[in-house]
Order: C-alpha cells, then sequence, then structure tokens
C-alpha cells in the first residue's frame, strides 16, 4: 500500500494467467479506459517486439466500452493477465499491476499508443549497458488523426542530464509510453500518487528523481504517442491546474533547496497566468468579451507579456474581429481526428523509418493569445 496512493479492493479476472510461467525480465503495462479501437493495435506492438522475454498485464479500469474491450481482448487469450477493477485512473490501474507484475523491471504503454518493434530490445541494451540506471526512456512520434506531425525531443530538446532540476524545468520530458523502469525503484519511490487523474507520472519521476533514481535516454523514436481528443490530457486547464498541484506537493513534502523553491513559485505563477490564459479562450469563443478582459488581467497581473498587452488591446477595440481571428486559427489547429493512416502502421514492420525520421516539422501558428508553452505537450 502506498501512502502517496491508497491502494483499493482489487478484482483480477484473467482471460489467461501467465503466473506459471518463470519469471521475466519486464513486466509490460497496459491501463485500458474507453480504448476499445487501439487496444489491438497496442498489443500488436508488444508481441511484435524483438526482444521476448517479457510479460504483458492489461488493466481494464473500470472502462465504459468493456463488452467492446473484452471482446477484442479474447482474440489474444493466453497472450496476457487481464485485471478488471472499479475506475481507480491511471495511477490506480497502473499501480495494481505493478503489484502483479513478476519482473525486475516494468514497461508501461498507454492503450492508445504502441511501439516500433525493437523498442524493448534498445532499452534493455541501455539498461543492461549502465546497471546502476533506475529509468530509460526514448523520444516517440507525435500521432495526430492520419499523421505522425512531430518527434517529441524536437519539438521539446533534452538536457544530457536527467534529474530532479531538469525534470522540473522540463528541460527533460519523460514519455510514459517509451519507459523501462526498475520495479524496486518504482516502490522504494511510493508508487503513483493516485490522487493525481493528470500529471501523475510527471510527479512520480520527479519523487524518483529527487531521491537519487537514476535516468538516462536515448534519441531515437521508437515509439508512437496518439494524440486525442478525449484523452485525459486533452484538457489543457485541468493538465495545467493538476501540474500546479504537483509543484506545491514538491515544495511542501520534499526537502528542496532554496533555490528550488524559487524554481518551483515561479513555475506556479506560469502555470496560473495559464490558465488564465485559457480561461481568456473559452470565453472569446462564447463571445463573452467581459470575462475574457478580467481574465487576461488576472493573467497580466502575474505576467505582463507583450502577447497578452495586445490580446487586450484588440478585445478592447474590436472584440468580435478578435474572436473571428482567434476562432480561425482554432479550426487551423483542429484538423485530422482520424484513424493512424497506413503509413504510420506500416512503421510498426520495423524500427527505423526514414520516410517517418525525416519528416518536415510543422511550423507553429502565430497566437493572439499565448500561453508561452509547447502546443503539442
Amino acid at each position: 500500500m502506498s501512502a502517496n496512493g491508497g491502494q483499493g479492493q482489487e478484482n483480477p479476472r484473467h482471460f489467461a494467467s501467465q503466473a506459471g510461467r518463470n519469471a521475466p525480465l519486464i513486466s509490460v503495462i497496459i491501463p485500458a479506459y474507453q480504448c476499445a479501437q487501439y487496444i489491438g493495435q497496442a498489443i500488436d506492438s508488444v508481441l511484435g517486439q524483438s526482444f521476448s522475454d517479457y510479460e504483458i498485464i492489461v488493466v481494464n479500469d473500470g472502462s465504459p466500452d468493456t463488452p467492446l474491450l473484452e471482446t477484442i481482448l479474447r482474440q489474444y487469450r493466453d497472450k496476457f493477465s487481464y485485471i478488471k477493477q472499479a475506475t481507480r485512473g491511471p495511477a490506480g490501474a497502473r499501480n495494481v499491476a505493478i503489484h502483479q507484475a513478476r519482473a525486475q523491471y516494468l514497461a508501461f504503454l498507454d492503450s492508445d499508443d504502441y511501439w516500433s518493434p525493437d523498442h524493448l530490445s534498445k532499452q534493455w541494451t541501455l539498461l543492461q549497458r549502465d546497471r546502476a540506471l533506475d529509468l530509460v526512456y526514448c523520444d516517440y512520434f507525435l500521432v495526430k488523426g492520419e499523421k505522425a506531425i512531430a518527434r517529441a525531443f524536437r519539438v521539446e530538446p533534452q538536457s544530457i542530464d536527467v534529474n530532479f532540476d531538469s525534470l522540473l524545468v522540463e528541460r527533460c520530458a519523460i514519455g510514459t509510453s517509451t519507459t523501462v523502469i526498475s520495479r524496486a525503484a518504482i516502490l522504494r519511490a511510493g508508487l503513483f500518487d493516485e490522487s493525481f487523474l493528470r500529471c501523475e507520472d510527471f510527479e512520480l519521476w520527479l519523487r524518483m528523481a529527487f531521491r537519487g533514481s537514476r535516468m538516462a535516454y536515448h534519441s531515437e523514436a521508437l515509439v508512437f504517442h496518439r494524440i486525442t481528443d478525449n484523452g485525459l490530457s486533452a484538457n489543457r486547464w485541468a493538465m495545467k491546474k493538476d501540474r500546479i498541484r504537483v509543484y506545491q506537493k514538491m515544495a511542501s513534502t520534499l526537502p528542496v533547496s532554496i533555490e528550488q523553491r524559487d524554481t518551483i513559485r515561479d513555475l506556479i505563477g506560469q502555470a496560473e497566468a495559464d490558465c488564465h490564459i485559457d480561461e481568456v479562450k473559452q470565453a472569446v469563443e462564447q463571445g463573452d468579451y467581459e470575462t475574457a478582459l478580467k481574465s487576461i488581467g488576472r493573467a497580466r497581473a502575474i505576467s505582463d507579456r507583450w502577447k497578452l498587452r495586445i490580446s487586450a488591446f484588440g478585445l478592447r477595440l474590436a472584440p468580435g474581429l478578435f474572436r473571428r481571428i482567434h476562432l480561425a486559427r482554432v479550426r487551423r489547429m483542429a484538423g485530422g481526428k482520424e484513424q493512424p493512416s497506413a503509413r504510420v502502421q506500416a512503421s510498426l514492420s520495423g524500427a527505423n523509418n526514414p520516410q517517418l525520421a525525416d519528416m518536415p516539422q510543422e511550423e507553429p501558428q502565430p497566437s493572439l493569445i499565448h500561453s508561452g508553452e509547447t502546443e503539442t505537450k
């Protein structure tokens, strides 16, 4: 049981148990919630790994599409262990699987993401090269609609050193579906905090790093991460609110230095300003210009950036025109909600796809209402 999470009642139900086999090197953990259309691709990408010493644990976290989900899962029968429980969120789903896992290392895969065939092999090689490592991760493709639109490390270049400070200010950003992690290190850190519905992974990486877990990465993009409209991360305002809670928890529960405390204070201020900017956007889209101006005033009180000043001027001078410009930009950014294309899916047949690796990156659209953060996060 974790003081950070709180272990609930488990209700394991298996289509086929893998418990009779020898302990594998890696336990692959797939939380499943409202993902029936993607779960088969996720499992297929694990079964297609060149590294074969693993077990798969699928956790149905009270998914509302359970009948369809279980119909799809039955196609795989003895290929995985299946746990079904009342909804506890991503943290709770991963925690119950961590307790069930038999391997010394854990690989996390979100049910709407998928791997290239050499992903586990590359991560295992990294772990074997330096036995002191507790966590390894890698670059990944961002997939939106039918297109792999960017590589994460090109959007967010990584610092050489992965530690508490670089993670805190996001000079390093760990994609959960790219990780292979020491089970013992996660248990020492106290598992995922189940009070977080979002940012639970970010919060755990910070705790692990602060307590001395060693982390590293490689720069090959071997994972495909879907950007969807119904995932938890799609609610950007709620993501920022939970990120503020993560910062507050770090400041209140860890013996951080004065400099780190100052950094956390600045990060909280920036995140709060960004939340107000999201409120501005929502109010503008609804034509509520009075609320928009109040929210932009609150954002400027925290960080009076020049784009905020221009936005405030535009809202006062020509609110209708400002709204039309903003909505046009929203429509440009909202394109592409279909299934991944055959080109993206074909990448599963080989770890290295030059066509994807060398694809042009999308140019960010200029924004009148600017949050100061990367759009694809």
